[in-house]
């Protein structure tokens, strides 16, 4: 097979040792493939960029060892209840003024219940009368209320997957890898984008990180949206001490997920303030063509909009411009 043709062919059935063979590429040979592949399905140069939105923070029944939110953690973290529609209009506001095209909003659930998700449903439907795309994260999901969010005119539903199901309950007890895998399938069943990543340097292994990629990449479609997070290390939390993921490691994650997942946006999402430019410009050449914008993600400190735009010009980048009636048409579409 040509090369063009390697880099345009999106397969849904990539085996654990196809997988560590583009690991074990040298360095150079992986982001020059990588690479090949971004620039056949999009342009290198613009970027997609989202601000995410705690709506509901912290009292989390959850027990994820990376999360400030959790109840099981003494983090110093506020209890806060649902944010009024009114805030986060405003927070919206200023995050299109800032250069977003998509909103996300995250509650501190392990899932809604049906009055929570109607005022999630008024959130979702103010802001996509801003002219912005709407994703949002509230645990796990029934068909139903799927539907629901579906109706609403939700574009993105975001659940990570975190890590590999071997060491997914190093991380987490209260739910299994099958719940997250099953809320997936509640979403894309429902037409909805999919959202789904994971998290590096969680003491998994380099196995763990490619049986990660593995099942995002073997679902029966691929996510739209694949964010990678590094993990951001918070006090009080079972993860805090844990040794952090090498920067290359990382770089090398990043390129491995656009080549398995060539038409998806690859997100470089969480642990950003912890990453040199230098280390962020190798993950935008490695494929990564999305970021959250903005000081916060949810609880966690993120780089300022002012520092993201300046590395844009350095590095010759643009944010991407949103045509939000083109994005309906293909709402759920395997090629956005």
């Amino acid at each position: 097979m040509t090369t063009a043709a390697l880099a345009n062919e999106v397969r849904n059935d990539w085996s654990l040792d196809e997988i560590h063979d583009l690991f074990a590429l040298p360095f150079n040979d992986l982001l020059f493939r990588a690479q090949t592949v971004h620039r056949r399905n999009f342009d290198p140069n613009l970027v997609q960029v989202s601000t995410l939105l705690s709506i509901k923070t912290g009292a989390c029944a959850e027990d994820c060892a990376y999360c400030s939110q959790s109840a099981k953690y003494d983090t110093g973290l506020a209890r806060e209840r649902l944010l009024p529609l009114a805030e986060v209009i405003a927070a919206a506001e200023t995050a299109r003024a800032k250069g977003a095209t998509r909103f996300c909003m995250g509650a501190a659930w392990r899932n809604p219940t049906d009055k929570n998700l109607d005022r999630v449903i008024e959130m979702i439907q103010a802001v996509r009368s801003l002219g912005m795309q709407t994703c949002v994260t509230l645990g796990m999901l029934s068909e139903s209320q799927a539907r629901r969010l579906r109706d609403a005119g939700l574009d993105y539903y975001n659940h990570n997957l975190d890590t590999s199901p071997e060491f997914y309950g190093n991380v987490i007890t209260t739910r299994t890898f099958q719940d997250r895998l099953d809320t997936l399938r509640q979403v894309r069943g429902a037409g909805i984008n999919v959202c789904a990543g994971g998290i590096l340097g969680m003491g998994e292994s380099g196995n763990d990180r490619a049986r990660m990629l593995q099942e995002l990449a073997n679902l029966p479609q691929h996510p739209e949206s694949v964010p990678i997070n590094m993990l951001v290390q918070v006090e009080g939390t079972p993860l805090h001490g844990s040794e952090p993921i090498d920067a290359l490691a990382f770089v090398r994650s990043i390129a491995v997920a656009r080549i398995l997942m060539p038409r998806s946006y690859v997100r470089l999402s969480a642990g950003r303030t912890e990453m040199s430019d230098e280390t962020q410009a190798l993950c935008f050449f490695a494929g990564a063509n999305s970021i959250f914008y903005g000081e916060r993600l949810l609880t966690t400190d993120n780089p300022g909009a002012d520092h993201d735009q300046a590395l844009f010009a350095r590095l010759g980048i643009a944010r991407e411009a949103l045509d939000l009636e083109a994005d309906r048409q293909t709402c759920g579409g395997s090629g956005h």
